[in-house]
């Protein structure tokens, strides 16, 4: 086991790689934040100083502190009536489908892999979850059909319970060599009803609580905040105490978003905080999950007491995936009447990621001995892969093309250049002290990162040296501020009502100029 220093240590390589991976996948932004995650998380396993084994990896402080979260803030992007209209269909593809994908990859990996029947059925339950995240990195700068989207969405939320019961069966069959189907449908009625039921008592106790300090004398942004993202992690640690599925738990209480959009205006600040943290988390959490998977590919690797050929997962990991990808192929065409078009898309889109790395660890827990673990860990690893890049590469083909980021970028670009000119010229004819023009001028200009570094440190030397403005000339830059931001919503204005296909692109920088000018209007700084 290692101790608490490494476990600290070993956080902040994967915090440190993850943004890593994040500003290189900025760079290149045809590239996948995951498959740099992933090549990083590679780089990691080989340093010499990454020592850390894979058997002293704890899958339930995985699931909690990272699959936890980002299944619950994916719910918060769905509506709750939606998913109570669909319940039927939800079920289809979250228990039926997920029952066929694991009977067919199961008996195929026993048939062709020439492995113990058990064993097979193991790898066949974890690789039944499904990301969302995941398949949003392969579909980037696409246009996923409304239908299969809603389907993958949906089936990824809710069909990870299915394959956590499966693979529980499945692992008291490899111990004791048995089955026993009345347990195990009767532990998936209770883990996935209590979790249903869990979910939802203590998320509305909690949104209670967080609506009742709102309305009170007593509350706090940054207490409200914290309650909110620590939801996740409450829910899931008291979902797994009283035995029932704390994954399903988190999912069904980040539906309850109906609460942002009745309470949005009730403490503005509140909501556009914890939106910008939960983008933040959820960014950093799912390229962290791809940093570890990398890194534990190179371990088992380099882990000479493995004697499986590697052939073998290779072949393993191939037939998992081809089976999950025939069965949704066939199950879209037939259940849901889907055409042919639309059947590979949606057979393509089950991407799997986080929940089926933390399932294939969840193995180390169990009685599977080492050699089956690491068997698993890369079989499931080859899966998570053929299943990022197979549909990277065939959607480019069978989607339509949204505007890339690059064009879109590119837009944005000019329309902010103009819209800071129109400000600049606005100030220029005030009557400004010459040092607030242009500090105001300086402040417009760095909206389109329009100024040097050089110009930075100028600047940063000036507001050293020199005096605190007096009164009047704060007085004077509130002005400029406020006219100049209000003579950049004014060009937006005009712009939309010419050029439909601006529209997005217009909502995105008044947005800037708002939070812009709620900085300016509100800082405070101490002066002698």
């Amino acid at each position: 086991m290692i101790d608490s220093l490494e476990i600290i240590i070993l956080l902040f390589e994967l915090v440190f790689f993850a943004v890593i991976s994040i500003i290189i996948a900025e760079m290149f932004v045809k590239v996948s934040m995951n498959y740099v995650s992933l090549i990083m998380g590679a780089v990691l396993g080989l340093l010499p100083v990454t020592t850390y084994d894979i058997r002293s990896f704890n899958p339930e402080v995985f699931m909690l502190l990272i699959v936890a979260p980002l299944l619950f803030f994916e719910g918060q992007a769905t509506f709750l009536n939606v998913v109570g209209k669909r319940v039927k269909q939800i079920f289809q593809v979250t228990v039926i489908m997920v029952l066929l994908c694991a009977i067919v990859a199961g008996f195929s990996s026993y048939a062709i892999g020439k492995i113990g029947l058990p064993l097979a059925f193991i790898l066949a339950a974890i690789s039944t979850p499904t990301d969302a995240t995941a398949t949003q990195s392969v579909t980037e700068g696409l246009k996923i059909p409304r239908r299969e989207g809603f389907f993958l969405k949906m089936e990824s939320l809710f069909n990870d319970a299915s394959g956590i019961i499966l693979l529980n069966m499945a692992v008291l069959w490899y111990i004791n060599g048995r089955i026993n189907y009345r347990e195990t449908l009767t532990d998936f009625i209770l883990s996935a009803g209590g979790g249903i039921v869990i979910g939802f008592i203590i998320a509305w106790i909690i949104v209670l609580f967080r609506q009742a300090l709102l309305r009170s004398s007593y509350n706090s942004v940054n207490a409200q905040v914290i309650i909110y993202l620590m939801t996740p992690f409450i829910i899931y640690y008291l979902a797994e105490e009283f035995h029932v599925s704390g994954i399903i738990a988190v999912v069904c209480a980040g539906v309850h978003n109906a609460e942002t959009q009745r309470s949005r205006l009730a403490n503005a600040q509140m909501v556009y905080m914890g939106t910008n943290l939960v983008s933040i988390i959820t960014e950093l959490f799912n390229s962290i999950v791809f940093v570890i998977l990398g890194m534990m590919l190179v371990n088992i690797i380099k882990d000479e007491s493995i004697t499986y050929n590697s052939w073998i997962w290779i072949t393993l990991g191939a037939i998992l995936y081809l089976s999950n990808v025939i069965v949704r192929y066939i199950y879209g065409r037939i259940k849901f009447k889907m055409d042919n078009r639309a059947g590979w898309i949606f057979s393509l889109g089950g991407v799997h990621g986080a929940v089926t790395l933390s399932l294939a660890f969840t193995v180390a827990k169990t009685s599977v001995n080492s050699q089956d673990f690491s068997l698993v860990v890369m079989s499931e690893s080859v899966l998570i892969i053929l299943s990022m890049i197979v549909p990277t590469i065939i959607f480019r083909f069978i989607l339509e093309k949204d505007v890339s980021d690059e064009d879109g970028e590119k837009e944005l670009d000019e329309l902010r250049e103009e819209m800071i000119q129109q400000a600049i010229a606005t100030v220029q004819k005030m009557y400004l002290a010459k040092n607030v023009k242009q500090s105001v001028i300086f402040d417009l200009k760095s909206q389109n990162q329009n100024t040097r570094t050089r110009d930075f440190v100028k600047e940063w030397r000036n507001a050293v040296r020199h005096p605190q403005y007096t009164e009047a000339e704060k007085e004077m830059e509130r002005r400029a501020f406020i006219n100049a931001f209000y003579q950049e919503r004014q060009y937006l204005d005009m712009i939309s009502q010419k050029e439909a296909r601006y529209e997005k692109y217009v909502y995105h920088l008044y947005s800037e100029i708002l939070l812009a000018e709620s900085i300016v209007l509100n800082s405070e700084f101490v002066e002698e």
